[in-house]
């Protein structure tokens, strides 16, 4: 129809609850909710429905009005059907398709590294995965680019995801004002009413459980533990870096005792089932330290930096029966002043391609060595695939692997394996000529074997003699230097090959073994001694 000229201006104006069908073109002012509304008309002038119209002003909720919203994903090159038919789309409003994601900057966090974002975090984290049991509130909490100040811990409820734009982009950073009590933690798991602590689990509350921290860095700039994983199953934390304020001249020993992850458990919930995979531990006196009981618990393909000690497990008193089933794997450890692994009187630990670099020199390097790389104080544990920058001179003084007579199984540098006492050397091949003086094959440091066989086989050249055999060597005593080393050779041949072994005394902490040979040949040996 044509547009009819309207001579006056019809208007009401009262409370939301009492507006009225407008008539065409009248308008009516909300008084309470300050919103403005136009009647659509009837059907008969043309109108698509009869009703009132929202007029848009600074107090509309436009989110709510705009319920056209339907995917399409043009970028494909047609339009996506997401209805039924292509004429009836699935159509959502702006406020539900937004609702979708949940920013941490929703809740009033700022993320300046100024402004006290705590409660905010702690907020948000409470109403997405706290406030009901209802899975559709569980929003994945995103913690855009920034530096997130806290001054208290944060505290993960169970089935709470946190991610972020990377570990160099998304930091939460305890740092507290001088008059402030320093909280005991950066973050802690949480039962669902937020207890922490000997409450979690009180009043029926859920304990922590499928918990995931991705892309995202906690820092401290206090002398306090970053990380408590307490009564928690099913943890994954992926490429977050835990940043401690500690340096290399703060490592020199244990005194701050601070930790970038700990862990707790009651006799009655064992923390389990967590993994921490890309990670970055660095700045404190231990990247992982705990004499609680957990079970299943992996760190994998993470960095251990600037530390005191790398992985400490069970070495002082143990709770709920200690720590067993860690797996630690396909790590890199380098600048820790002491050792890199310690594996107290507990079981099933493993320790596996992991690779050590500056580790146990107190931060001085390679001629340095303090302690050994990796220690185990308890049987049935494994060290298998492990790489160690520490030389053979540096392995004579605090031997790479210390197994401290326990049955473990260890795999040195692929050099020789270790199982309780027994050690084992890989198998060499030296060319032998003739030589009528004794003259040195190898030398046996004897500050780590007093006693040594070596089991060898001279082949003749050309396809000659063979000779297959036992040389059993004990060394001088270390106090007694009248030189009572002793050694016999067992051995068989098939013909008479000329060889002659000996082993002599060279100073106090080395064997040579000699030989003599009338005829040239390969000599094929390993030696092994118990400890």
């Amino acid at each position: 129809m044509a547009i009819v000229q309207i001579s006056r201006i019809t208007h009401r104006k009262g409370l939301s609850e009492n507006l009225p069908q407008l008539a065409g073109a009248e308008f009516g002012w909300v008084i309470d909710e300050r919103k403005l509304y136009i009647g659509n008309g009837t059907l008969e002038e043309g109108a698509p429905a009869v009703g009132n119209t929202e007029i848009l002003t600074e107090y509309s909720d436009i989110l709510n009005i705009a319920d056209t919203y339907s995917y399409k994903g043009e970028e494909a090159g047609y339009t996506v059907q997401t209805g039924p038919t292509a004429g009836s789309p699935v159509t959502r409003t702006l406020q539900n398709k937004l609702d979708d994601f949940a920013s941490v900057r929703d809740f009033g966090a700022v993320g300046d590294g100024v402004v006290d974002d705590t409660d905010a975090i702690n907020r948000a984290l409470f109403q997405l995965f706290c406030r009901d049991t209802n899975t559709e509130i569980r929003r994945s909490l995103f913690f855009p680019a920034g530096t997130y100040r806290i001054t208290d811990s944060i505290n993960i409820p169970p089935f709470a995801k946190l991610y972020g734009e990377g570990s160099e982009s998304s930091i939460i950073k305890l740092d507290v004002n001088a008059d402030s009590t320093v909280g005991e933690y950066v973050i802690r798991t949480a039962d669902s009413n937020q207890n922490t602590g000997v409450n979690i689990g009180n009043n029926s509350a859920t304990a922590p459980t499928n918990i995931s921290i991705m892309s995202m860095s906690f820092q401290t700039d206090e002398v306090t533990d970053i990380m408590f994983v307490q009564n928690a199953t099913q943890v994954d934390v992926i490429d977050v870096a835990f940043n401690g304020p500690l340096t290399e001249a703060d490592l020199t020993d244990a005194g701050d005792d601070i930790a970038c992850v700990r862990f707790a458990s009651t006799s009655a919930l064992i923390t389990n089932q967590v993994t921490f995979d890309r990670c970055t531990f660095s700045g404190c006196t231990y990247g992982v330290n705990t004499n609680d009981a957990i079970e299943g618990v992996t760190i994998s393909n993470t960095r251990f930096y600037t530390l005191y000690q790398g992985a400490l497990l069970g070495q002082g008193t143990l709770l709920n029966g200690g720590p067993n089933g860690v797996r630690l794997v396909h790590n890199l450890f380098d600048k820790v002043a002491f050792e890199g692994i310690v594996i107290g009187d507990i079981d099933m630990c493993i320790s596996g391609y992991n690779i050590f670099l500056d580790v146990a020199n107190n931060f001085e390097g390679t001629g340095s060595p303090v302690a050994s790389v990796i220690v185990f104080n308890g049987d049935n544990n494994v060290s298998i695939g492990d790489m160690f920058e520490r030389d053979d001179n540096d392995n004579n003084s605090f031997a790479r692997i210390n197994l401290n007579n326990k049955k473990v199984f260890a795999l040195d540098k692929g050099e020789r394996y270790k199982f309780g006492t027994y050690n084992r050397e890989a198998g060499q091949q030296e060319a032998l000529v003739t030589a009528v003086s004794p003259t040195n094959i190898f030398t046996v440091n004897t500050n780590t074997a007093t006693a040594f066989c070596v089991k060898y086989k001279f082949a003749e050249s050309g396809g000659g003699a063979i000779r297959f055999g036992t040389l059993t060597v004990v060394s001088q005593d270390s106090d007694d230097s009248s030189g009572s080393l002793t050694y016999t050779d067992d051995y068989s041949e098939n013909n008479p090959t000329g060889l002659v072994l000996s082993a002599e005394q060279i100073g106090s902490d080395t064997v040579a073994v000699k030989y003599t040979a009338t005829a040239v040949g390969s000599f094929s040996y390993s030696f092994d001694h118990l400890g």
